[in-house]
């Protein structure tokens, strides 16, 4: 199969978002300049850089995550556990601005240290960001938020023999359609230079 996306792919769906697959979901609190806090899901969502550390998320759509970041300038970026799933899913539920996710869904909430904004507490990781620039893509209404990591919160039991361990943690990715994949097996491979 070939196809160019300006002329459709004439299959029931379309199949880029499960081409780019598996990746990894953040789930983003933020808070408004009133206090008003979001927590919401993206799958758009990754690493960009190490030094300093830095991500990414984007969004399709001017959502209260972008509202609150562009007020703050603070977002915390949390990774999702498998066990994670149900609450994940209630907190992507489209409600009014000033209706707070992480009640509506049951996350559960802690203080982030260095941010003015919650953190989801059971979450296996989450990162602290101060936003560097939210980019205007090409199209309708398509941005990219990008932060600089300020501090890290990793769950205990999500360390072992002093490595962060993705299958401890069951990380939760999102596939294409409504699919999602949890990770339960690793492989070490060293590279040629190593």
């Amino acid at each position: 199969m070939f196809y160019r996306p300006t002329e459709g792919h004439g299959l029931p769906h379309n199949p880029f978002n499960a081409i780019v697959s598996p990746r990894p979901i953040g789930w983003i609190s933020s808070r408004s300049a009133t206090g008003v806090e979001n927590l919401a899901p993206y799958s758009f969502f990754n690493a960009v850089a190490y030094v300093p550390p830095q991500v990414m998320f984007a969004s399709v759509g001017s959502k209260d995550s972008i509202r609150n970041i562009r007020e703050t300038g603070e977002f915390c970026v949390n990774l999702v556990s498998a066990a994670q799933i149900s609450v994940m899913n209630a907190s992507s539920e489209a409600l009014d601005f000033h209706e707070d996710e992480f009640t509506h869904s049951g996350a559960l909430r802690a203080p982030c240290r260095d941010i003015a904004c919650s953190r989801v507490e059971d979450a296996p990781a989450a990162l602290e960001c101060k936003m560097t620039q939210i980019v205007q893509l090409e199209g309708k209404d398509n941005h990219v938020v990008f932060g600089t990591v300020v501090a890290i919160h990793i769950r205990p039991d999500c360390v072992v023999d002093g490595r962060f361990d993705a299958v401890k943690a069951r990380m939760l990715s999102r596939l294409g359609y409504r699919d999602y994949a949890e990770v339960t097996e690793v492989f070490e491979l060293t590279r040629p230079n190593d």
